[in-house]
Order: structure tokens, then C-alpha cells, then sequence
């Protein structure tokens, strides 16, 4: 059981400050010290957030990139100008603001047509890790593809799925289907057996894997000689739906695929500090602020990054003990780049001074249900490979206990560490977050616990143009946004229960339950609605 302070919800909104307005826009809760619970959440706010989302659509509706004009995404004037306002208003709260800068990888749009036996032009993207280069007429060649009855499929995920196929053209393209193995490994096979480009269609197996699909192809599953991942491809590896993947499978068919060389450009990941009393004690929460290309992700992820800097400055003349780093993240759709590149950076020294990590992101689905990183296996074992750091589980009894106190079901979603999370628990730093699902479908039992509409996405407009200011829940904001706020304090006094060291209660009541337990919602489901597709394998 973990007893830490608590506060109940019931806090009036108080609104940020627009981003020309002086900080005594923020009434009282700027000037003060809010270093109680209840004052904390109490200035925490839903209209303050919904400020801060109201600024990042703006800044994508303001974009003019000449390539993915309309979005914030990795490499664009939208996340330039994403992260100019984040730590303009960071530095004005008295925050130390590093840019940290990252070489992300830039993809120009992708040309997919079908020649023959019908003449159409689909919709694509290029994966992360693709090579370039044009093929004009190329023979399609189906790889083990499986179109009916349960579509359940392996296709391309060992080279002997290649054989017997004759990939001897100057313009062979391998079609390969959504399924059980790294998109990485598929496109290494099928450059292996000589495609001189790979068409990846999405699986088809459930109304979330009929769209089209566009992911990370530099991972691959071990163990491949001589491809340890990550690894880039030499040919063009190109995105389809699963209709599309149906009508290129046609005997005859043809195609033009047109992937243009990739650009390398700098971003940057926005690290904010508060030095504490223990400098050596490192509490840290982060979430990405770029969105896809499609639109300009106010749900993805900016109810994370709105939630998060809300919190940030309602904490900025907060003396805790411990010193408090909050991260917004570059190019995580690109494949988690941003908080990759920036542990990679970090010296051992440094590293060890994190006591723990906290992700957020999507935190306010418009079909939501609340769900918590498994990080005690209570519902989902975690995936082979994927570490779950020794203080993980004490993360994440804070927020069951909060949403427990507060009278809030929450269900499990798989410690899968496919957000930003995963270069932290690699590095053996305790972590935990929070999710309100992406692309699964509501089920009729979460339907009758959380609301909503059940045979929907948790959010309909993911990784879509419709993920606007009009695609956030407010009671999932509200609840959520406090949750971070509580969770960030409560760490700030005292990371006793994670890494051990001593720390001193947060002033106020301090009475906190036991967690009431997931709801069990995805029980025999493989994953908990963390369907995030960097590196995705099925």
C-alpha cells in the first residue's frame, strides 16, 4: 500500500496565460509556491491546458512548409515553431531550458500507383529506414500474403518465405503483409532476395488494421546474420491498406513506387529544470510534442505536451527536495528518436541521477478509457526483451491509487515501452505512464464502465487530419492532467518508494488507498490498447 498525500478533485479553472499575455495572467497561482496538493491541482486546469492546445493548432493551422504543410511534425516550421513557444514559456517561469538538438531523418512524400490489371493511385508513406529510388512497371510479387478466413499472417518474416519466388527482374517489388514479425525483418528479406522495392500492407485481421499503415522498418527480430538492427534499407519500403494490399495481390499486377532521398535535419528536444535541494536526485516526466505528417496531433500527443508544461509552470516556484526535468520529445512518430538520442548522450554519471521517468502520451482519448503502464506484469507479462526496471511498480501504484481514490476505474495497458519511455527503462531507469488508447476498438463492457462509444477507436482521428483541437476529451484532460500534476509532486518531496532514497511528505492529508485493481477489460487481448506502431510487429 502506498500512503502519500492525496487531494480530491473539485479544483476551479484557472487560465494560462495566452502566449502574449504577462505571466500575471495566471492570477495567483503563478506567484505562489504550490507545493500542496490542493493548491497544486487547484491551478492545474483544464482551461489552462486547453490554452496551450489552442496555440499548438494554431501554430499547425499557421504552417507553410512547403512539404507537410498543416502539421508540427518532425522536421517542419510546426515543430519549430512547437518548440519555440514550449520553452518561451518555460524560460519565462524561471526554468533552466536546454535545446538539445537531434538529427532526425526527413521523408518526402512517397508515390504508390497501380499500373496493372486497374490503374489507381493510393495513398502511401515511406517507412523509417527505407532506401529511395523509382520503379516504373514493376512486377508485384504476393510473399506469403494471407487475404481470407483469419488473415492471420507471417508473411516475409523468414527468407525461406521468399523461395521459389522469382525476384531475377530489373523491377521486382515484394507485397508483404502486416503480421507476427518486425517490419524491419520483412524488408531485409525482401531486399535479401532481391526486390528492388517492398510494398508493407496492413493485415486486415480487425477494423484497426484495415487503413493504411506507415511505421519504423529499421528494427528487426534476432537474430538475422549480419543485420543487428537498427538498420536502413537500400530499396524503398512503402505503406498500403489492406484493400489496397488485396488489389496489388492480383495476378499481373504492376506498379510505380517513387521514394525520394531522405533529408537529415535538426531538431530539438526541450529540457526544462528546477534545480532541488538534491541535485542527484533527478525527477523526471516527458512527452513528445511533434505530431504525423497527417495532421497536427492535438491529442497525439498534445494533450501530453499541454498537460505536461501546464504542470511545469504551476510547479516553477515549487522548493522541493528533489530537482524536477520535464522533456518534450522530438520525432517519437519517426521511431522514439528524440528521447533515444538523448539517453544515448547522457554519461553513466548522469544516467544514475534519473531516479525514475514518467510518459505521457495521449492522455485524453476522445472515446477514452484510463490505463496505466503495467509495470507489476498484473495483467500483461511484458514482452520478451523489454526490461521493467526495479521501482517501476511503485510509479505505477500512484496513479492506481489516485485514480482509486478519486473513484476512477483504470484498466492495465501492456509495459510494451513502444512510446518514450523505452530508452529509459533500457538503461534500467524506473518508469511508468499513462494512456487513453490510440487505433483499438471500445469494447461493450469499457463502453459501460468509461462511457463513450463502444465498436469505436479510443480515438477515431488517430494518426489522421481530424486530430484537432475538436478530438480531446475533457473529463479524461481533467482527470489526467491532475493525476500528472499530483504524480510529479508527489516524487518531488519523496522517491523513497522507487529508488529508495529518503525524501519528506508533501504538506497537507496524506491519506492514500490501496489500488482497487485494473478493470480487466483486455482480458486474453494482447496488449491493452498500446497499439503504437514504432517498430510494431503485429
Amino acid at each position: 500500500m502506498l500512503t502519500t498525500t492525496a487531494l480530491l478533485p473539485g479544483q476551479t479553472a484557472s487560465a494560462s496565460a495566452p502566449p502574449t499575455a504577462p505571466a500575471s495572467g495566471y492570477d495567483a497561482c503563478d506567484d505562489r509556491a504550490n507545493n500542496t496538493y490542493r493548491k497544486l491541482l487547484k491551478c492545474v486546469s483544464v482551461k489552462g491546458i486547453r490554452q496551450h492546445l489552442k496555440v499548438l493548432q494554431k501554430i499547425a493551422d499557421n504552417s507553410t512548409d512547403p512539404v507537410y504543410p498543416g502539421t508540427r511534425a518532425a522536421g517542419t516550421d510546426g515543430y519549430d515553431d512547437s518548440v519555440r513557444y514550449v520553452s518561451r514559456l518555460l524560460r519565462k517561469a524561471g526554468y533552466k531550458v536546454t535545446l538539445d538538438p537531434v538529427d532526425i531523418t526527413f521523408n518526402f512524400p512517397a508515390e504508390l500507383r497501380q499500373l496493372t490489371p486497374v490503374a489507381a493511385e493510393y495513398e502511401t508513406g515511406v517507412f523509417t529506414g527505407s532506401g529511395s529510388g523509382t520503379i516504373d512497371g514493376g512486377q508485384v510479387i504476393p510473399v506469403d500474403i494471407n487475404l481470407t478466413g483469419d488473415r492471420a499472417s507471417t508473411s516475409g518474416c523468414e527468407a525461406a518465405d521468399f523461395t521459389g519466388l522469382d525476384f531475377s527482374g530489373t523491377a521486382d517489388i515484394a507485397l508483404v503483409q502486416r503480421g507476427t514479425c518486425f517490419f524491419g525483418t520483412k524488408a531485409y528479406y525482401a531486399e535479401q532476395a532481391g526486390a528492388e522495392a517492398v510494398i508493407i500492407f496492413n493485415q486486415g485481421n480487425a477494423p484497426d488494421r484495415e487503413e493504411l499503415i506507415v511505421a519504423d522498418a529499421t528494427t528487426v527480430d534476432e537474430p538475422i546474420p549480419g543485420a543487428p538492427g537498427p538498420i536502413t534499407h537500400g530499396i524503398p519500403v512503402v505503406g498500403a491498406s489492406f484493400a489496397q494490399g488485396v488489389a496489388l495481390a492480383q495476378s499481373g499486377s504492376t506498379a510505380f513506387v517513387k521514394v525520394l532521398p531522405a533529408e537529415t535535419r535538426t531538431d530539438h528536444n526541450v529540457i526544462a529544470e528546477l534545480p532541488g535541494k538534491k541535485k542527484d536526485n533527478v525527477v523526471m516526466a516527458g512527452a513528445h510534442l511533434d505530431s504525423v505528417i497527417e495532421g497536427p496531433g492535438i491529442n497525439d500527443n498534445g494533450s501530453g505536451s499541454a498537460a505536461l508544461l501546464e504542470t511545469a509552470l504551476m510547479m516553477a516556484n515549487t522548493k522541493a527536495p528533489n530537482t524536477l526535468r520535464f522533456a518534450w520529445w522530438a520525432a517519437e512518430e519517426q521511431g522514439l528518436v528524440g528521447s533515444a538520442d538523448y539517453v544515448a548522450g547522457l554519461s553513466d554519471t548522469e544516467r544514475e541521477r534519473i531516479a525514475l521517468y514518467m510518459n505521457y502520451d495521449m492522455v485524453a482519448s476522445p472515446n477514452y478509457i484510463f490505463m496505466v503502464y503495467d509495470a507489476d506484469e498484473s495483467t500483461f507479462p511484458a514482452p520478451e526483451g523489454v526490461p521493467i526496471p526495479a521501482g517501476s511498480a511503485a510509479i505505477e501504484d500512484v496513479y492506481e491509487s489516485y485514480y482509486t481514490r478519486i473513484g476512477e476505474p483504470y484498466d492495465d495497458t501492456l509495459f510494451s515501452g513502444r512510446s518514450d519511455y523505452e530508452a529509459f527503462i533500457l538503461a534500467g531507469i524506473p518508469s511508468s505512464g499513462l494512456f487513453t488508447g490510440a487505433e483499438v476498438i471500445k469494447t461493450e463492457e469499457q463502453a459501460a464502465i468509461w462511457g463513450g462509444t463502444a465498436g469505436e477507436q479510443f480515438d477515431p482521428c488517430y494518426h489522421l487530419e481530424c486530430d484537432t483541437i475538436a478530438n480531446v476529451n475533457n473529463n479524461a484532460l481533467r482527470v489526467n492532467s491532475n493525476l500528472i500534476a499530483f504524480s510529479m509532486l508527489t516524487f518531488a518531496y519523496s522517491t523513497e518508494s522507487v529508488n529508495g532514497v529518503p525524501g519528506r511528505k508533501v504538506p497537507g492529508p496524506r491519506w492514500m488507498p490501496t489500488p482497487a485493481g485494473p478493470q480487466g477489460t483486455f482480458a486474453g487481448e494482447g496488449g491493452g490498447g498500446l497499439h503504437h506502431d514504432h517498430g510494431a510487429t503485429s
